[in-house]
């Protein structure tokens, strides 16, 4: 699993109809320069890719996700999905100390 602030949404005109009901989301990963800062400022991102991750458990602009990637990320539903990035977890509080 790995974490990310949500920063945006994708809007789509047509959907398979295994999805329905998601929302897709447009994530920033976080590494060790953006975890520190993720109590509020919205402002660091990551210089890594931006996944669009698939979401049905209600993650919104600015939270904190945990997601899985790759064959992990169609784990979730019963069919073959066409699905690369998964939202699994909503974060409420990260404990991070720099070594």
């Amino acid at each position: 699993m790995k974490l990310g602030r949500v920063i945006g949404r994708v809007t789509l005109s047509r959907s398979v109809p295994a999805l329905e009901g998601g929302r897709w989301l447009i994530v920033s990963p976080m590494d060790r320069e953006t975890i520190p800062s993720w109590d509020g400022d919205d402002t660091r991102m990551s210089s890594a890719s931006t996944p669009v991750v698939y979401d049905d458990i209600g993650g919104w602009m600015g939270d904190i996700i945990g997601y899985s990637e790759g064959r992990e990320a169609a784990m979730p539903f019963n069919e073959p999905t066409p699905v690369d990035a998964y939202s699994c977890a909503l974060i409420d509080q990260i404990d991070y100390r720099d070594r």
